[in-house]
């Protein structure tokens, strides 16, 4: 028994105070370190709507959780039964808590300071990645999901977005000529809607995807979509990339 994990209830909730605030709220023997979050029990609502998608016996899989905020999904993930579990975030303060709470819990998970643009670094696949809440929050989202079929998924990708606009996502065609603009009339056309100041009082968030725009930018980066359990989730393989979409790595002579 480590350290943590014999914590009274009272030591727990003040230390998970003093980590606060916090955007997971995740039970900690009774003690819940987000009560009163403004979604409600976030993201538990949301997991339980789509669990039953993700691999119930995870025994010999490696997982990587891409910003894993205050590890819940990371979490879930080692109570599978994972081999291994990976979080990465590039927020120092969402580690601390990640840390705390699964050290609280008993688990092996490992967390280290790195954002998605960085998992070339880690060197290694894994056969599931978790890739929840965070296209929105980046600047260069298409970037973001070229890189982790680069360097980082094996196997599965479960993603998640905020979308908003339409929830329509027909098919389209292969091409179409220079003349024809109506395409991009189209409510269920691919639509990736830029955020110039602020959304939900966030600086953050960047780009919101339609629905068709996320199922298209998954595709166009690799990714074989097999199931969509909620209306943000999608289950998804990784399958052979367009050639063209290997992803861009500035040069060493243009970085600062």
């Amino acid at each position: 028994m480590n350290s943590m994990s014999a914590l009274s209830p009272d030591e727990i909730r003040r230390r998970a105070e003093a980590l606060g605030p916090w955007f997971h709220n995740i039970d900690l023997g009774g003690v819940m370190t987000a009560p009163e979050h403004f979604l409600g029990d976030y993201p538990g609502f949301k997991w339980r709507a789509f669990a039953e998608a993700v691999p119930q016996d995870l025994s010999g899989r490696t997982v990587l959780d891409i910003g894993c905020n205050g590890g819940f999904y990371a979490i879930e993930m080692k109570r599978r039964g994972a081999d291994r579990v990976l979080g990465i975030d590039s927020d120092e303060d969402y580690l601390d808590q990640a840390r705390f709470a699964s050290g609280v819990l008993g688990l092996d998970i490992e967390f280290r300071n790195l954002s998605v643009y960085d998992v070339a670094a880690l060197g290694e696949r894994f056969d599931v990645v978790l890739f929840m809440g965070v296209l929105y929050h980046l600047r260069h989202p298409l970037l973001a999901l070229d890189l982790i079929h680069a360097y980082a998924a094996r196997d599965v990708l479960v993603f998640q977005s905020m979308q908003r606009g339409s929830t329509e996502a027909e098919p389209v065609a292969e091409n179409y000529p220079f003349s024809d603009e109506t395409p991009f009339d189209r409510p269920d056309w691919p639509k990736l809607h830029f955020v110039e100041h602020r959304y939900a009082d966030d600086p953050t968030n960047w780009w919101v995807p339609n629905r068709a725009c996320t199922e298209a930018m998954l595709r166009s980066a690799g990714f074989r979509i097999e199931a969509r359990p909620e209306a943000e989730v999608y289950v998804c393989r990784r399958s052979e990339a367009r050639p063209d979409a290997r992803p861009v790595h500035p040069s060493a002579e243009a970085r600062p």
